[in-house]
């Protein structure tokens, strides 16, 4: 079994008030980041990702509890011993526009260069390989604040890479990027965990990719005891569904997505797996909830380019397309009490 590299016992987490009071955002949590692992951290906002996190890379002290770090007991370690271990990345913009893209990603050398900042052999041949694996090598020269967000955010996380440490922790690093971006950025992450042995912990409002990259969630909620476990395992568990599934939200666990309650009439659905998909998709962004039940109208995806609907009294339809099909739902199925008698 792998050995944490961050470890929780009874941790509790948030800030201090007047006297002796103490607003604590979440306690008696009980969390372990392994190495070679990407764990994504989900919650809405104001759950207290942030505060999670700025309190494990030693931003900020706990209220209580033990943060134990290759288990040494966090709070021992000197600022350049935690710049060695720990790299990170938060939300808040960078304000260095002045500077080269190449100087801001220098900075992550700064606890190898010492006072004088100055940059050997060894310490260039970082700085270009961070800037490579986050694809902004041909901006190096280029002023930060000439960069999109997007770009900027990769820099970042480019001079976090420079930095060289066995953990990393991000808070929201896609959140300014393309969905490409998005994809491209859990990719890397997901290599440099496997390739480079890095434990990676960031936080995340991107469900889908989290659900898909990740080797571990924490979901945290308010109110709540934190949960974790891989994506899968969560899923089968259905806690997912308790997790997101509120007011007017229900997560499917299925399809892995979030959406909106409504009423929604049954109908059922079979056929070619990557039609049956799509035509699934549609079905529930028009208020249809396909079902197994072969009492009820039916929709039997042939090829692409062709759907049965069986429709009540036998008739059927053939449609070529599903706007084709949705028009002719649309015209049988919602002008009368048909399905409600062909479920009966």
């Amino acid at each position: 079994m792998k050995q944490p590299v961050i470890q929780t016992s009874g941790l509790c987490i948030g800030y201090p008030g007047k006297g002796k009071k103490r607003n604590v955002v979440h306690e008696d949590m009980h969390l372990a980041l392994f190495p070679a692992q990407v764990t994504c951290l989900l919650g809405m906002n104001g759950t207290g990702k942030s505060t999670l996190l700025r309190t494990l890379c030693g931003l900020q002290p706990p209220l209580a509890g033990k943060i134990l770090l290759n288990d040494k007991p966090l709070h021992t370690y000197s600022q350049l011993q935690l710049s060695l271990a720990i790299g990170v990345t938060l939300t808040e913009k960078t304000n260095a526009g002045g500077i080269t893209v190449y100087e801001l990603v220098s900075l992550g050398r700064h606890p190898y260069t010492g006072f004088f900042g100055r940059l050997k052999k060894r310490d260039r041949q970082v700085i270009e390989h961070s800037l490579q694996a986050v694809g902004i090598a041909h901006k190096a020269h280029r002023y930060v604040s000439e960069l999109s967000d997007g770009e900027r955010q990769k820099a970042m996380i480019a001079k976090t890479l420079a930095q060289e440490c066995p953990v990393i922790i991000l808070d929201e690093p896609t959140a300014f990027l393309d969905v490409a971006g998005r994809i491209e950025t859990l990719i890397l992450l997901r290599k440099l965990a496997g390739e480079q042995h890095k434990a990676i912990l960031l936080s995340t409002h991107d469900i889908d990719q989290a659900i898909r990259m990740s080797d571990c969630l924490w979901l945290l909620q308010k109110d709540k005891p934190m949960q974790s476990g891989t994506p899968e395992d969560l899923m089968l568990n259905h806690t997912f569904e308790s997790f997101f599934g509120k007011n007017n939200m229900a997560f499917d666990s299925f399809s892995g997505q979030l959406h909106v309650k409504t009423p929604r009439t049954p109908i059922g659905l079979d056929g070619h797996p990557f039609t049956s998909h799509w035509v699934e998709n549609a079905l529930i962004r028009n208020g249809w909830q396909p079902s197994p039940d072969i009492r009820l109208p039916h929709i039997h995806c042939i090829h692409p380019h062709q759907m049965l609907l069986s429709l009540p009294g036998g008739r059927q339809k053939t449609t070529a397309s599903v706007k084709e099909l949705l028009d002719v739902m649309r015209e049988n199925l919602l002008s009368g009490d048909d399905t409600v008698r062909c479920g009966e």
